[in-house]
């Protein structure tokens, strides 16, 4: 551990030195974008938003800046600097396979549905069946920043942030970026953004191609001759556009598509997933008077794959199951905040959620031929009415909030149709539609003083199941999980106390939670080989979590920690899984990283995370062991508008388990890979 730390600082320390010269304190993000998210702390590009409320600085929360896209770089990786963010697979979106890739926070784990609620300005962004996050999807876009807010989302948020809100936030390019690099195992990673004005307004238009031959994911020893690697092809293309619409008034819309293609390193088991999304909205922002947003979005989705059985030896190879799944999301947002005592403490609005799909499969493969089909599928909406109270000043004096949330909620009639391909139906069955009503919302108070503040939140919030967990049941190997359309919505209540501390260059954190998740969706073991998603009684989490920053001349060292003490509580057919840590959720995670923030000739990083030991499964019978490992890079700007780049994930190659199967097989997440490449930018 010593050792790496010490190669870690070597790696970034002389690129920070030689930059020392040129430094100006960092980049102004509001010259990139009027409107601008202002913490205590931070200032920040927010894409297509009303003004920032300091209602969410009673919470923990972090910035990621520094998100240039291309060469390699993932925003998924980016995300596992700041200790607690847990994705459910460590493999990122090269490898990991789609269905696979929900987030969390606070050891609210246990399925690949996203507990934490991930956003584009403001748009959520799960996928309309699965719940899962795309995130190769956001590799073309330019982002100013993300803000992570942990815990339970207030009122204003939706439903969803359960653990916590992922905010994305896209940023107006001014001219054209430009990037190439290629990489290991012959990858090729290349972007572009260019933008100007364009009448009263301004366009960007953005794209990222991304492939590479792939890794084995089987670790080395357990190979068979059915083994190879898994390559990837990856790329979007987004449009945007901002016009001006009277005083403090504007229009934006945007598009964008996305495809990735990926294979999982045997024969039968490419993936893809192609995607749409659009939005438009209108925004009023004057300062000092009312404000409104009206916001409107679409998603498509069609997402394919195949899933393959590998013989005990490995040696053969069979197709288990094709299947595709169409989805399609649907939503609106309205908000208005009124002009109250020359500021907007006041936020009211309401929005509208809707989510259709369906799964459509093969299988009971003989040779390669199907014998069986299946469709499953139904549809869900939440409408929802909030607001929100926020009085007091986030940087000095006594700040409190108060929000509350209501939601009506259903899930139209589902259905389950399987037949004999080219024969006899076998089950046709339709679930019958469901309505309820959830509340929600948080309050919370802060207290600043020069440097030193502290703060405390409850919250209330609640997740609806995905068609994915209602309808679809799934086979992994010889696993079997059935589907469940009884489940029943995810209820949490929580709770957190924190003190933070900036003085000059230093900045330190701590926060202590504890969160209630009632009605917890996991898939529980049954009896051998079989499981179903049930709600179980709750899953219990408390924990710590600490960040330190100091800044070094023009480089900032960060370092990150979470301690996380889940439980799981459960009875009658789950007992078993009474007492026991959530599957995929690790005790203990930490980073450190040292980045150059200067605008000098120089720059680099070096980023060395740990991720502790967790269980693959419900019973905790399969232990994914721990992993530390160290990417680093380094940059030499030649002119001022031409820069080559060179980096390194996982440098010292360390095996970072993803998965094992009941068989005890291995699947790794990315090895050692390097990259090199340029960078134009005016």
């Amino acid at each position: 551990m010593i050792r790496l730390l010490a190669g870690a600082a070597a790696l970034a320390l002389p690129a920070a030195a030689m930059a020392q010269d040129d430094y100006d304190g960092g980049t102004d993000w509001t010259t990139a974008d009027p409107v601008a998210w202002h913490s205590p702390y931070e200032i920040i590009v927010r894409g297509g938003l009303l003004r920032h409320s300091d209602g969410h600085s009673i919470q923990s929360s972090t910035i990621v800046a520094d998100l240039q896209p291309g060469l390699g770089t993932r925003i998924e990786n980016r995300l596992r600097d700041e200790a607690g963010i847990v994705q459910f697979r460590r493999s990122d979106g090269r490898s990991a396979h789609p269905t696979s890739q929900g987030v969390t926070l606070r050891g609210l784990g246990g399925n690949a549905s996203s507990r934490a609620l991930v956003t584009l300005d403001g748009v959520p962004q799960a996928d309309p069946f699965g719940g899962w996050v795309a995130w190769s999807a956001y590799d073309a876009i330019n982002l100013g920043g993300i803000v992570v807010t942990r815990g339970g989302g207030s009122g204003v948020d939706g439903p969803g942030a359960l653990a916590g809100t992922i905010g994305l936030y896209s940023t107006m390019t001014d001219g054209v970026e430009a990037s190439a690099a290629y990489g290991s195992r012959d990858s090729w990673d290349v972007s572009a953004s260019a933008g100007g004005e364009l009448g009263s307004g301004q366009v960007v238009i953005d794209g990222r191609y991304s492939r590479g031959d792939g890794f084995i994911p089987i670790a080395k020893g357990q190979r068979g001759s059915v083994d190879r690697a898994a390559p990837y092809e990856q790329g979007g293309v987004g449009l945007r556009l901002r016009f001006d619409a009277g005083n403090d008034s504007r229009i934006e819309a945007s598009v964008r598509g996305f495809s990735d293609r990926r294979e999982r390193g045997t024969d039968f088991t490419q993936s893809k997933v192609d995607g749409v999304d659009a939005s438009v909205r209108f925004v009023h922002d004057p300062y000092g008077a009312t404000q409104w947003l009206a916001l409107g979005y679409i998603q498509l989705r069609d997402f394919e794959s195949g899933f393959a059985s590998v013989a005990a030896g490995r040696n053969s190879v069979a197709p288990a199951l094709f299947q595709r799944v169409p989805a399609t999301g649907l939503g609106a947002r309205a908000e208005l905040r009124p002009a109250i005592g020359g500021g907007n403490p006041l936020r009211v609005g309401a929005d509208w959620r809707r989510t259709t799909g369906r799964t459509e499969e093969d299988f009971f493969f003989t040779g390669i031929v199907p014998g069986r089909h299946r469709i499953a599928g139904g549809s869900s909406d939440t409408l929802g009415a909030f607001a929100e109270w926020t009085s007091g000043d986030a940087t000095d004096g006594f700040l409190w909030t108060l929000s509350g949330r209501v939601d009506r909620w259903w899930l139209g009639e589902g259905y389950r149709l399987e037949r004999n391909i080219g024969g006899s139906l076998i089950t046709n069955l339709r679930f019958a539609s469901r309505q309820g009503w959830e509340g929600s919302g948080r309050a919370g108070v802060r207290w600043t003083s020069d440097a030193f503040a502290l703060r405390a939140a409850g919250y209330r919030g609640w997740r609806l199941p995905t068609l994915n967990e209602l309808y679809r049941p799934f086979r992994v190997g010889a696993e079997v999980t059935t589907a469940n359309e009884a489940l029943e919505p995810e209820r949490l209540w929580g709770g957190e106390v924190g003190a933070d501390w900036e003085r000059g260059g230093t900045k330190l954190s701590v926060t202590l939670f504890a969160n209630h998740l009632s009605n917890a969706i996991a898939n529980v073991t049954l009896a051998p080989n079989l499981n179903q998603r049930r709600n179980l009684d709750a899953i219990d989490s408390k924990g710590v979590e600490a960040s330190a920053e100091q800044r070094l001349g023009p480089a900032t060292l960060r370092a990150t920690y979470a301690f996380t003490d889940a439980k799981v509580d459960a009875s009658g057919a789950a007992v078993a899984l009474d007492g026991r840590r959530p599957a995929q959720i690790a005790k203990h995670g930490g980073s450190v990283s040292l980045r150059s923030n200067g605008n000098g000739r120089f720059g680099g990083f070096a980023t060395l995370r740990y991720i502790g030991k967790q269980n693959e499964d419900d019973l905790g019978l399969l232990r994914l062991g721990d992993a530390l490992t160290l990417d680093a890079g380094m940059s030499w700007r030649l002119t001022d508008a031409i820069s080559i780049e060179a980096r390194g994930e996982n440098l010292t190659d360390e095996l970072v388990p993803a998965a094992i199967s009941s068989a005890g097989i291995v699947e790794r997440a990315t090895p050692r890979t390097l990259w090199i490449g340029g960078r134009v930018t005016f």
